[in-house]
C-alpha cells in the first residue's frame, strides 16, 4: 500500500520532516510506503533549506486538506489559526492528522478529538511535547497498565537554558535573556517561554494522557521565571538546591474514584541536587513519571530543533501507516481507531485550587536586624500551622537582615495567610521572593 502525505508548513520542523521523508536509506522500511504529495507554504518565493520539486509546493493550504489523494495531513505551521481550522477541515475530509502544535491541542483538543472520533481518524501529537523525546506514546501505551501518580518535567528548553546560565555565571535574568535571544534560543517576544505559557500547554497535554481526562487550560496554574534572581539561585545552591521551571501534574494522594482531584501547575521550583531533574541543563528537556507498580521512570533528550522534532513527527506518521496497512481490507467493515493510540476520554478532570496544594516553600525576607526577629517569624508561621525545616539569617545590610526560610510540606493557603500577617509587622521590611520546593 502507498500513502500520500500533505505537509503544512516548511519551517524548521517542516524542513526536517521533509528531509526524512525524502531520504529513506537506513530508516524503517515503512517509509518506502510514503510519498510527499503536497507541501503548503506561506510564500512560494522564499528560499528553502531542502530541495523539493516546485510542483509539490503550494500556498493554498486548504487545497491540501481537501485533496482526495492525501491520506495523512501533517500540520507544522504552528499558532492557533489557521492551524485549528485546517486540522478540523482535514478531519472532516477523512484525513489522519499528525501535529506538533501544543497550543492548538491544549486549547482545542476536545473539539479536535471529538471530530476525529466521529470520523474514525487518528490525531497523533508526539512532537507537541518534548521535541524528540518519546513520551506521548509511552503514556498512552507502554505505561497504560500503571496508576500514574505524578508527571514532573522540564519541558521548555529556553527557560532551562536561561536558568542554567544564571546558575553557572551568577548573571541577572535580563542579561541572560538578551543573550539567549541573540543566540536564537529565545524568541524576540519571549512571553510564551519565560512566563510559563508554553510549559502550561505541554503539561495540560501530559496530564490529560496520564490521568485519562480532559484538562481545562485556564485552570492550570502558571508562573514564569521573570522573578527568579541571581540571589535566589545562589541561596538555593547553598541550601542544596537548583532552581528549575517545572511543569507538574499530580494526583491528590487522598483521591478516590469519586473524587479524583489533580493539581496541574507550572512554576519555578527549588529541586534537590540529588533529584534526577536537577542535572538537566541547557536546552534539554526531561519528564519524570511516577506510578504504580512501575515506580519512577525518566524520559530525557533534546526538547526542540529540526532533527529531534521531525523524528517525533515521522514516528507518528509511521504509527498511523502501520495500523492502516494491517486493517481489514473489506470495505463493508467500518474502520475503528486503535484504542491505545486514540484519545477517547470525555470527562474533564477536577483540578484542585492552589490554596489546597500541599508543598514546601522557600521564602526570602528582608527584616530589621534586631534580636528576636527569627523567633517572631517562627511564631507567626507556627500560628498558621506552617512547620519550618530551616530559618537562617544569610546576610546583613546596615540596619536590615536577610533571612531565608524553608518549610516542611504545608498547605499553600496557610502559608499565604502567614505571609499576609508577617507583612503587617514592623520588623518585616519586605519579602523579595518566595518559591516552591520539590
Amino acid at each position: 500500500m502507498a500513502f500520500k502525505i500533505g505537509l503544512l508548513g516548511l519551517g524548521t520542523v517542516g524542513t526536517g520532516t521533509a528531509k526524512i521523508l525524502c531520504d529513506r536509506d537506513g530508516r524503517h522500511p515503512l517509509l518506502q510506503a510514503l510519498t510527499l504529495h503536497r507541501v503548503g507554504v506561506r510564500s512560494l518565493n522564499k528560499s528553502r533549506n531542502v530541495d523539493l520539486p516546485e510542483h509539490l509546493l503550494t500556498d493554498n493550504l486548504e487545497a491540501i486538506v481537501t485533496d482526495p489523494e492525501v491520506d495523512i495531513v501533517v500540520e507544522l505551521i504552528g499558532g492557533l489559526e489557521p492551524a485549528r481550522s485546517l486540522i478540523l477541515k482535514a478531519i472532516a475530509h477523512g484525513k489522519h492528522i499528525v501535529t506538533a502544535n501544543k497550543a492548538v491541542i491544549s486549547r482545542y483538543g476536545s473539539e479536535i478529538f471529538d471530530a476525529a472520533s466521529e470520523k474514525g481518524v487518528y490525531v497523533l501529537l508526539e512532537a507537541a511535547v518534548g521535541g524528540g523525546i518519546p513520551v506521548i506514546q509511552p503514556l498512552k501505551e507502554s505505561l497504560g497498565a500503571n496508576r500514574i501518580h505524578t508527571v514532573t518535567g522540564i519541558v521548555n528548553g529556553t527557560t532551562n537554558y536561561i536558568l542554567t546560565r544564571m546558575q553557572a555565571e551568577g548573571a541577572p535574568f535580563d542579561e541572560v535573556l538578551k543573550q539567549a535571544q541573540e543566540l536564537g534560543y529565545a524568541e524576540a517576544d519571549p512571553t510564551a517561554d519565560v512566563d510559563g505559557l508554553d510549559a502550561a500547554d505541554k503539561i495540560a497535554i501530559l496530564a490529560s494522557l496520564a490521568f485519562g481526562g480532559r484538562i481545562k487550560l485556564d485552570e492550570v496554574y502558571c508562573e514564569g521565571i521573570r522573578g527568579v534572581t541571581a540571589t535566589d539561585i545562589a541561596y538555593a545552591d547553598r541550601l542544596g538546591f537548583t532552581i528549575k521551571l517545572l511543569a507538574i501534574a499530580r494526583r491528590d494522594p487522598v483521591a478516590t474514584p469519586d473524587n479524583d482531584l489533580l493539581s496541574v501547575r507550572v512554576h519555578p521550583t527549588l529541586v534537590p541536587k540529588l533529584h534526577p531533574l536537577a542535572s538537566i541543563n541547557g536546552v534539554n528537556n526531561a519528564i519524570v513519571v511516577e506510578g504504580e507498580p512501575i515506580g519512577q521512570v525518566m524520559f530525557f533528550g533534546p526538547g526542540a530543533g529540526a532533527g529531534p522534532t521531525a523524528s517525533a513527527v515521522v514516528s507518528d506518521i509511521l504509527n498511523i501507516v502501520a495500523i492502516l496497512t494491517t486493517r481489514p481490507p473489506k470495505a463493508d467493515i467500518p474502520f475503528t481507531t486503535h484504542p491505545l493510540m486514540s484519545c477517547t476520554h470525555q470527562h474533564y478532570c477536577n483540578l484542585a485550587p492552589m490554596k489546597d496544594l500541599t508543598t514546601r516553600f522557600y521564602a526570602r525576607f528582608i527584616t530589621r536586624d534586631l534580636p528576636g526577629v527569627i523567633g517572631n517569624l517562627g511564631t507567626c508561621f507556627g500560628n498558621h500551622d506552617v512547620s519550618l525545616e530551616s530559618i537562617v539569617q544569610i546576610d546583613s545590610h546596615g540596619e536590615l537582615a536577610e533571612i531565608v526560610v524553608v518549610t516542611h510540606d504545608v498547605l499553600e493557603g496557610n502559608f499565604h495567610q502567614a505571609l499576609d500577617e508577617l507583612q503587617q509587622l514592623d520588623i518585616v521590611d519586605r519579602i523579595p521572593n518566595l518559591l516552591r520546593v520539590l
